[in-house]
């Protein structure tokens, strides 16, 4: 069950591309102006931004998930654990969208794109609030659903 933000506006269904209606444009802009042009790397994950992607992901909303966490990325420095942990976390959504798109083998890819982001990202401490084990966790529960997406008729 996903704990739900008070002040996490949710979509009634969630985006697939080709199977179901996108969203209004400015649904999420409210949502994307919750990170302000100075705030510090390290302070991302508080905004209302960061943690509607995360709890987007956590409910199966991975569209909606890579739309709020891009603005969080445009903010993170090249190269920096930050970008490379809120990158990991939308491509991880890409994968999840893909099985749901019924692109199960683009789901396996993404998920080797992800390895290699969170190889790059330290294991001894948070980064944005999250753990490369957690991640790697997440990655392990993507690609099993892609190889069992991979294996029906």
């Amino acid at each position: 069950m996903v704990e739900k933000d008070d002040h996490v506006p949710w979509p009634d269904h969630a985006y697939v591309p080709g199977f179901s209606p996108r969203h209004s444009p400015e649904f999420f802009d409210e949502i994307k102006m919750t990170v302000p042009p100075d705030l510090p790397a390290d302070q991302l994950h508080s905004t209302i931004a960061f943690r509607a992607g995360k709890q987007y992901f956590d409910a199966g909303f991975y569209w909606e998930c890579h739309e709020v966490l891009e603005v969080i990325w445009r903010q993170t420095r090249d190269p920096s654990p930050e970008r490379e942990m809120v990158l990991a976390l939308i491509q991880l959504a890409n994968a999840r969208l893909k099985v749901l798109m019924r692109q199960p083998r683009a789901a396996m890819r993404l998920c080797d794109i992800v390895d290699t982001r969170i190889s790059r990202c330290p294991d001894d401490r948070a980064i944005l609030g999250l753990r490369t084990a957690e991640l790697r966790g997440l990655i392990s529960e993507a690609r099993a659903v892609a190889k069992k997406a991979i294996q029906r008729p």
